[in-house]
């Protein structure tokens, strides 16, 4: 995945917030959680480029294994049961959920390494060949891009839908 990480976590946010506001947390919060948690497992890109030098492929760093996203959830599962005040473990579930998202979203077109640490073995529902010399060409030209260009469509629809019922609203 290329593009579709944010607008993927916008779809979730936006459809999962009816469902949580009653814990009093803020749409743009709630929002906000979710958008970094669908492109937090990314941010280990400062690392792969400012001091990895791209020795390692970017997914095989920690913030991309789902085992990591899965305890996280878990945690922010337990915290939601347990806890009396819930806007912060709300805003948690959102997070992770999302770094859950983006990790199954990676593994349409990308190696996940879906049983590390224990496992070094990486696994991707769809081998891209690798064709063009940019590796970025490779996934635009692919037919899985599709998918992406669907889940950007959608997520602007969504958008465009909600401008659209919050000017109703003033009017």
């Amino acid at each position: 995945m290329i593009v579709a990480h944010l607008p993927a976590g916008y779809i979730v946010s936006t459809l999962l917030f009816r469902r949580f506001a009653k814990y009093g947390v803020s749409g743009i919060n709630f929002l906000r959680a979710g958008l970094l948690g669908s492109i937090a497992p990314d941010l280990d890109m400062i690392y792969f480029y400012g001091f990895d030098h791209r020795a390692h492929p970017h997914h095989s760093y920690f913030s991309h294994f789902p085992s990591v996203w899965l305890l996280l959830l878990t945690l922010a599962i337990l915290c939601f049961q347990h806890c009396r005040h819930k806007k912060l473990p709300v805003l948690a579930l959102i997070f992770t959920g999302n770094g859950m998202l983006h990790m199954v979203l990676d593994y349409i077109s990308t190696n996940i390494y879906w049983l590390a640490p224990f496992v070094n073995k990486p696994f991707a529902l769809i081998k891209v060949p690798s064709v063009y010399q940019d590796w970025w060409l490779n996934f635009l030209l692919h037919r899985s891009f599709v998918l992406e260009i669907l889940l950007v469509i959608w997520a602007t629809g969504l958008w465009f839908r909600r401008r659209l019922n919050r000017l109703e609203l003033v009017e």
